[in-house]
């Protein structure tokens, strides 16, 4: 009955829903792909794009049908990705079977999380302010932006350091023509020259011409996904064009331009070799994890590291529900926190047996599908503009549809998906975090630092609290946020592992 209200009777949203389905389709399977190529990388191909795509699809699925809260959204997150790269290397440095250690740190994981469901641990979220709140979404925002840099750094020193020692460098690689177009890709053979060289065959191998060219073209490719995403975002405030139309154009803005910017990047330039993610067709998707290879201590110190993991999924899973629940986004349904959490741990239990990548709420996801549903106002106070949630068409439909169609796109493995270049990830991540910071009070009270005080916009704190305790307050939200993103982003791998403990040291902090 839920899923219908909204598609018949006076109060249809069918329009409304089918372009959060689209925003949420892909907001979904970029981000696996995303991760999942750097899962691929981390792990030495024990998880990559297929099984990420594939642990999206079966995990977006049960929680869209049985979650209490339908409009949170899982995904495989950076954090997870972080913790699969030390979980990798320990199992290097204490010759580990890596499936099997990572099926019982996740079983572990899941154990403790029932735990935390059952007892209502949930109840403790309590103590953690909206302060804490803030600096935990801007530490996610941060991360985004972090992974999106450090993908571009590796292209320009791939790439552009290579082209200027003299002659590009040759390497064997796999074409990346396209099959169906009978496309006879070239490629430049330096930034000064351009030579050309036929593919021999559709699966051959040729010599491939790296040079400047494709990391300047890289470093567009990712600002102008930003841009345009952004720009199309944004472009509902603007006065062109009729309000339906531009209230179509903002949903849409993320795959309007990650496709807008996978065609200039894989056709318009076909003769620049672009960086692609990997993909390793695997016929046995679903291959039980050897947990009893490993000995009872190999066991007990999983617990350990599978403990340190549920705390990351409790905080991760909680904040974000609160998030989405926040009372501007004037949400009308009511909220499950406990059970929701049960059911993030029986959902990754069945991933971990599998080797398939853990799922939990997202940031910012979880909230931009509830901007997606939603109908906002702009309201003149004091002669400033703000824009206020009017009411959320509330449905689970959308992300029903939305991770079965994630499902569907392993069909599309490996073209046309791999049209879609590295760098339009990177994009993809800045354009996330962009507009993730939208509302945020932490930013935005970082940003008043930067103005005068006549430009201050009409909030309620600036109105009520003296300048002075403002900034005392948005400096000590900073000190915490550098102390977190020092343990999180450490290069010591242990040391990522013990940051969801900072995240709760914060809470008598007030």
């Amino acid at each position: 009955m839920e899923m219908r209200r909204g598609i018949i009777g006076n109060n249809k949203a069918i329009g409304k829903y089918i372009t959060t389905m689209i925003f949420l389709y892909f907001a979904c399977l970029l981000p696996s792909i995303a991760f999942g190529s750097l899962n691929d990388e981390n792990t030495r191909g024990a998880i990559d794009v297929q099984k990420t795509i594939v642990g999206q699809c079966i995990g977006g699925l049960l929680y869209a049908l049985f979650s209490g809260q339908p409009l949170v959204v899982l995904l495989t997150t950076a954090p997870l990705a972080l913790y699969i790269n030390v979980i990798r290397g320990i199992c290097d440095d204490y010759n580990l079977d890596f499936s099997a250690f990572y099926a019982w740190i996740g079983l572990w994981n899941s154990f403790f999380l029932v735990m935390y469901s059952l007892f209502n641990f949930s109840l403790l979220m309590k103590l953690f302010k909206r302060s804490t709140e803030e600096i935990i979404a801007l530490f996610i925002s941060i991360t985004f932006v972090l992974d999106a840099f450090k993908g571009i750094i590796k292209v320009f020193k791939k790439y552009y350091y290579h082209g200027r020692t003299g002659d590009s460098y040759l390497e064997k690689a796999r074409t990346d023509a396209i099959p169906s177009l009978g496309i006879n890709t070239t490629f430049l053979m330096n930034s000064s020259v351009s030579r050309s060289m036929s593919l021999e065959n559709q699966t051959g191998t040729h010599d491939v011409h790296y040079g400047r060219e494709t990391a300047v073209l890289s470093l567009m490719l990712m600002l102008g996904t930003l841009w345009l995403g952004h720009t199309l975002y944004q472009f509902k405030k603007s006065p062109y064009l009729h309000a339906r139309v531009r209230e179509i154009l903002s949903d849409c803005a993320l795959p309007i331009s990650v496709l807008t910017f996978s065609v200039v990047g894989s056709y318009i330039f076909k003769e620049i070799e672009m960086s692609k993610f990997n993909y390793n067709p695997s016929e046995s998707l679903f291959v039980l994890a050897p947990v009893q290879s490993l000995s009872i201590g190999s066991v007990m110190s999983a617990m350990g590291l599978g403990f340190l993991l549920s705390m990351l999924f409790f905080i991760e899973q909680n904040i974000v529900a609160s998030l989405t629940n926040a009372p501007e986004n004037r949400l009308v349904k009511g909220t499950a926190y406990h059970w929701d959490l049960l059911l993030v741990a029986l959902i990754n239990t069945g991933l971990s047996i599998f080797g398939l990548p853990w799922i939990h709420a997202a940031f910012p996801h979880s909230p931009m599908h509830v901007r997606a549903l939603a109908y906002v106002e702009e309201r003149v106070e004091n002669g400033h503009i703000y824009e206020t949630i009017v009411s959320v068409k509330e449905t689970r439909l959308t992300s029903l549809v939305a991770n079965f169609l994630v499902g569907l796109s392993l069909l599309l493995l490996p073209f046309p998906l791999q049209w879609i270049p590295k760098p339009v990830l990177y994009g993809l991540f800045l354009y996330i975090a962009l507009t993730s910071i939208d509302g945020n009070q932490l930013f935005e009270r970082v940003a008043l630092l930067l103005k005068e005080q006549t430009a201050y916009p009409p909030t309620h704190y600036i109105r009520r609290v003296p300048q002075r305790k403002i900034h005392y307050f948005t400096g000590l939200q900073v000190l915490q946020l550098l102390i977190l993103c020092g343990f999180g982003m450490s290069p010591l791998p242990y040391m990522k592992m013990i940051f969801p403990l900072i995240m709760i040291g914060m809470i008598p902090i007030r």
